[in-house]
């Protein structure tokens, strides 16, 4: 069963959040949230697979390996609600893992409509599972999962690939309080984080020699054109990725070729750009495990589990809400 619900994000929004973006005196900057449209979710799916990017393998074989040691941790019935689903595809394992002992209920949360619907076709013939959809940013649809749950059912939350290291450390420490609000004791957050390793290897992880990370960036470029009538020259701009040491993070820009003038009429708004100048679209934080588990304290969670990979280090924690 699919349900889709209204956009997660109406284009007033959009054009809001790309004005107050780009308006700022400093460092120009968009959320990365808009990176996936239904063009920029088929261009990560392919980012996914080139070889430079291990970290979605990684967690793939983490997954594989360890679903039914997630799953063992909670006794009863399990639902299970995903932020920022993708395709759905890793998810499989825990979703087969728990529909061997159960009917399962599974809430994909996305605000691509696209990636909802590639979801739903990769996992609609899993026996024994029931799909919603849910069109909403990740807190929002949190609570609507939540309030679908019924007594002594346990709720099981997915954020996978490394998600939570596009926040700031301090911001996604209060992003996981806000997860633990919604949750009961006892319920479970299975998070995904990627770990720090060598910076030539992440510095290709996100500007691979195909240019297809430099696509999707460039993309979100192309959507405010589409979207909001931006007079955006791709061609003008070039993708650039870099590892901020002192944040332990990589940042991706998108860097002005030239001194322009950009007009956007739908967000009611004309941006100049010096040469060099450029805007912020993403940041990747790396982690180590031992600073995972503080953040599960510091938010209300225990560690209940670590499982690490070893060709692409990356870790699956089990938090549980205490």
């Amino acid at each position: 069963m699919y349900t889709q619900t209204i956009p997660a994000v109406p284009l007033a929004d959009f054009a809001n959040d790309i004005r107050a973006g780009l308006k700022t005196s400093g460092q120009k900057e968009l959320p990365s949230k808009y990176l996936y449209d239904e063009v920029g979710s088929a261009l990560f799916e392919v980012i996914c697979v080139l070889p430079e990017y291990g970290l979605t393998r990684a967690d793939q074989r983490l997954l594989r390996r360890h679903a039914q040691d997630v799953v063992s941790h909670f006794q009863g019935p399990v639902i299970v609600t995903e932020l920022g689903s993708g395709s759905g595809r890793k998810t499989r394992w825990v979703l087969e893992a728990l529909c061997r002992r159960q009917a399962t209920s599974y809430y994909p949360i996305e605000i691509s409509q696209s990636a909802l619907a590639r979801c739903v076709q990769e996992l609609g013939q899993l026996s024994a599972l029931s799909i919603v959809g849910v069109e909403r940013p990740y807190l929002d649809g949190l609570l609507e999962v939540a309030a679908r749950r019924r007594v002594r059912e346990h709720l099981l939350v997915l954020f996978l690939g490394s998600t939570i290291g596009n926040f700031d450390r301090e911001p996604a420490v209060n992003f996981l309080k806000e997860i633990r609000r919604i949750l009961h004791p006892g319920d479970g957050l299975l998070l995904g984080t990627d770990l720090e390793k060598p910076i030539r290897d992440l510095i290709l992880a996100y500007d691979d020699p195909l240019g297809v990370t430099a696509a999707f960036n460039l993309n979100l470029l192309g959507r405010i054109n589409r979207e909001l009538d931006g007079t955006f020259d791709l061609s003008a701009f070039e993708h650039v990725a870099r590892y901020e040491s002192a944040h332990r993070r990589i940042e991706m820009h998108l860097r002005s070729r030239m001194k322009q003038e950009v007009s956007i009429p739908k967000a009611n708004l004309e941006v100049d750009f010096e040469e060099g100048e450029t805007i912020w679209t993403e940041s990747c934080h790396k982690y180590n495990l031992e600073e995972v588990v503080q953040m599960a304290k510091a938010s209300g969670f225990g560690c209940a589990a670590q499982w690490l990979d070893g060709e692409w280090l990356f870790a699956e924690n089990l938090l549980i809400a205490e």
